[in-house]
């Protein structure tokens, strides 16, 4: 979830925050979780210490909220909007030590861009190269961090398995090779599945479309659950369409063969890694 957006338009949401984090709206947010029985939230992370500012008010909530402080994105790529960017792998080390002195919870790196929600297939921003996306992770493990990477298609999905990625979210487009590495490397995967589920019906897209993506990634998570993948449920929260609180994902797990023994160990399992 991305506590720092509201599920209704990013920038008048980031706005709100610009000058300092709005405890009402965080205190708000953190109550609709708390009455539908949350107890963990994992943040998608920001660069106004919006999630850090979450983090100290959770207790009161009785959730356990973890945060990477803001994530962290290549220059020109997909994630400025929201995240810190950096040009080269030297920049990328010195946002990760800077993150640990933050007290950041774990990193999230940017590996690729957005599905085009109007065309089926395509992607608005390719995934970073190989040789960058290992480095990425390298880094941030050799400081101590697990990593969540934003990340479709699925070359960047390989890529970020072969070198230990924690969990991948969203997770759009992947083929069976990134499949099969991501279950032999105990990747967990958080598909977010709301955010096209919701889509449906809104207007905004390509029905067509939002369906056909729909319906492709829900035929991968079927797939990972078959091969014994592990298949959180994330909702993406803050997300357009997907509103704090959402109830919407695992319905959609369930439509992939999922039950909720195996969405409750996977998300055990991010319990324990971030």
């Amino acid at each position: 979830m991305h506590m720092v957006l509201d599920g209704v338009e990013w920038k008048s949401a980031i706005a709100r925050h610009q000058n300092k984090p709005d405890e009402a709206f965080i205190r708000k947010t953190l109550s609709i979780y708390q009455q539908h029985g949350y107890t963990y939230l994992r943040d998608g992370g920001d660069r106004w210490g919006v999630g850090y500012a979450a983090r100290r008010l959770s207790d009161e909530y009785a959730i356990t909220y973890r945060t990477p402080g803001a994530p962290l994105c290549q220059k020109g790529c997909y994630g400025s909007f929201i995240g810190q960017t950096y040009e080269n792998l030297n920049e990328y080390k010195n946002l990760v030590l800077q993150a640990k002195r933050q007290g950041a919870d774990f990193i999230k790196i940017m590996i690729s861009g957005l599905m085009d929600f109007n065309r089926y297939g395509v992607l608005t921003q390719e995934g970073l190269p190989r040789a960058q996306i290992h480095g990425l992770i390298h880094i941030a493990h050799q400081e101590g961090f697990a990593v969540m990477a934003h990340c479709n298609g699925g070359d960047a999905a390989l890529y970020a398995a072969e070198a230990g990625v924690d969990s991948i979210e969203h997770g759009a487009y992947l083929h069976k090779e990134a499949l099969d590495a991501m279950k032999e490397q105990n990747v967990i995967w958080v598909p977010t599945l709301s955010t096209i589920g919701n889509l449906r019906g809104k207007g905004r897209f390509q029905e067509d479309a939002v369906q056909a993506i729909l319906q492709d990634a829900l035929k991968n998570v079927s797939y990972f659950r078959e091969i014994g993948g592990k298949v959180a449920c994330g909702t993406d929260a803050g997300a357009w369409a997907v509103p704090h609180g959402s109830q919407t994902e695992r319905p959609l797990l369930y439509q992939a063969g999922l039950t909720d023994d195996a969405i409750n160990g996977a998300n055990e399992l991010i319990r324990q890694r971030f």
